[in-house]
């Protein structure tokens, strides 16, 4: 193993910085946006992310939704739902919500009831889907945005939510504790198939309203996530729940 010169690690470091600076300036003559300066990486993650859209996951859900009965559809998505509402419970007491209870009883009646989440019967009886994630207690938490940032087929977020995102899928995830792979693996390929297929309509319709659908996607998601940490209605226009309908 060859030896490392002693400034290497500090060159290692200038150059990211560098890179850094460079991707943050790349931009068609605007103004640099302080909340993402690392635009120029951002828009090719957002490039890829569109072609990886149009090429494979667009054409994937289409006929998805095209094999699948409505009923199963809807079905699908009240599952992954209800077990994303074990996520927001966990985050319900880690930001010491009332709702809390409300969720929990949520949980119980779509699962038992409503043959483990297959079927909403919560809603019906006054017990409204609530959103908290790792991402919002963190941001509860005084922990700061950070810059904002495009995940490779995920899509937009920050690095306070990346980070929040990879807690909520691996520690308060349920799938993440299933053992066998092939199961494992074969559920979160359909939680992102069913999740793509829904987002079909909106994602056409974003691309067809927005002069710039990387500024209105980032514009929209950080609105969004501010809202949500400080607990503020958003307009309907300002919703990213329209657009992403996460």
């Amino acid at each position: 193993m060859p030896v490392l010169q002693s400034h290497t690690p500090a060159r290692t470091v200038v150059l990211l910085l560098l890179l850094c600076l460079l991707a943050g300036c790349a931009s068609t003559g605007r103004v640099a946006d302080p909340r993402d300066p690392l635009e120029g990486f951002n828009r090719s993650v957002y490039r890829f992310n569109d072609a990886m859209d149009t090429h494979l996951f667009n054409p994937i859900g289409k006929v998805y939704k095209k094999v699948t009965p409505d009923l199963l559809d809807r079905g699908v998505s009240n599952f992954f739902s209800n077990l994303g509402d074990i996520s927001v419970i966990a985050n319900d007491f880690l930001q010491l919500k009332p709702e809390a209870a409300q969720d929990i009883a949520r949980f119980v009646f779509n699962s038992s009831i409503g043959l483990l989440g297959f079927f909403d019967v919560a809603t019906p009886m006054g017990l409204p889907q609530h959103n908290e994630d790792f991402g919002q207690t963190l941001g509860v938490w005084g922990v700061p945005p950070g810059p904002y940032l495009m995940v490779p087929l995920f899509g937009p977020s920050t690095f306070r939510d990346a980070l929040g995102f990879a807690v909520d899928r691996t520690f308060l995830s349920p799938v993440s504790y299933v053992r066998d792979d092939a199961y494992r693996g074969g559920l979160m390929a359909l939680n992102y198939i069913d999740f793509k297929a829904d987002l079909l309509s909106t994602r056409d319709l974003m691309q067809e309203a927005a002069v710039d659908p990387y500024e209105f996607m980032k514009n929209a998601y950080l609105t969004r996530r501010d809202n949500q940490v400080h607990n503020r209605q958003a307009a309907p226009q300002q919703d990213f729940e329209e657009i992403m309908n996460e």
